[in-house]
């Protein structure tokens, strides 16, 4: 038996599926599929049901979920032990980020850390928001910056970025571009088109809708702002958006605001930790934040 073993077990486990499990890892899928298929034989169990469209536990595999993540946290903190005595900074650290993100403080952080600690491997990856929150609480994820509905998410520790109202974005040649408020239940009498379920904005719109009984026709969903800026000049719909992603197409698009109270909020989001590299990571990461180009929601954050 051996950790990368246990390491592959747990994020097939979590990930429910043996292609994102292996873009996680890092390793081909069928690399995946045989370290654990040899984890199996050595316990003399099946751990996966591979019959389905996605892969299961079964009964041995939830019993040796638990003791798979705590023989792993447990050599992560032999090491921090002796790294913490010898002064040295490695291992691995994950980041996550909103998909499409283009906030250069992020790169600016990492840049810095890895420019001081060399021996420290960074794995950095692109996903939702609400994979990337979930990720961060399960451990597969060091540090990820996210969009939220209002707070950050509870439970976790957070460095708010940036926190910004909705507004909705129209054409000029659209019955509403002569104004500069509309309701939600003024623009429920038109399609819209907004960025995808999981997304910060997203949840904020859909939180509203349903407080409010409205059930909006949502003709066009897009990961990038970007891309649901264009859709909306083109006519497919009313795009949902913050103030400043719908800044970035003045002329293209008339901003009207909302009645939605609640702000969407980009944050980074770790959870606590004894880890020598992840503080370190979070020191260059405040300094990088506290730039003036964090003033404003970037153009992909979600």
């Amino acid at each position: 038996m051996e950790l990368r073993q246990l390491e592959y077990f747990i994020a097939v486990a979590e990930e429910a599926n043996f292609t994102r499990a292996a873009e996680r890892v890092h390793i081909s899928q069928s690399g995946v599929s045989a370290q654990i298929r040899q984890l199996e034989h050595d316990l003399g169990a099946t751990l996966i049901d591979r019959s389905g469209r996605t892969a299961t536990l079964t009964a041995a595999g939830a019993a040796a979920l638990e003791h798979a993540r705590t023989v792993l946290a447990s050599v992560k903190a032999l090491r921090q032990a002796v790294d913490d005595v010898t002064g040295l900074i490695r291992g691995r650290l994950v980041v996550g980020m909103v998909t499409a993100c283009t906030i250069t403080a992020l790169f600016d952080a990492l840049a810095a850390f890895h420019l001081a600690h060399p021996n420290v491997e960074i794995t950095l990856f692109e996903d939702s928001s609400d994979r990337l929150i979930e990720g961060v609480r399960t451990g597969a994820t060091d540090l990820a910056l996210v969009g939220t509905a209002g707070a950050p998410p509870q439970g976790l520790d957070t460095l708010p970025i940036v926190s910004e109202r909705l507004v909705a974005a129209v054409p000029f040649g659209h019955p509403l571009a002569g104004r500069d408020r509309a309701t939600l239940a003024e623009i429920n009498a038109y399609p819209v088109v907004c960025p995808s379920e999981g997304t910060g904005i997203r949840t904020v719109f859909d939180q509203a809708c349903a407080a409010r009984g409205i059930r909006p026709e949502i003709a066009l969903q897009a990961s990038a702002p970007g891309a649901v800026a264009d859709l909306a000049v083109r006519g497919f719909g009313i795009a949902i958006l913050s103030e400043s992603m719908t800044a970035n197409h003045i002329g293209r698009l008339k901003a009207l605001a909302l009645d939605i109270e609640t702000p969407g909020v980009l944050a980074l989001v770790w959870t606590a930790t004894q880890s020598p590299a992840l503080r370190q990571l979070l020191v260059h990461s405040r300094q990088a934040f506290a730039g003036p180009q964090c003033t404003t929601m970037p153009e992909a954050a979600r």
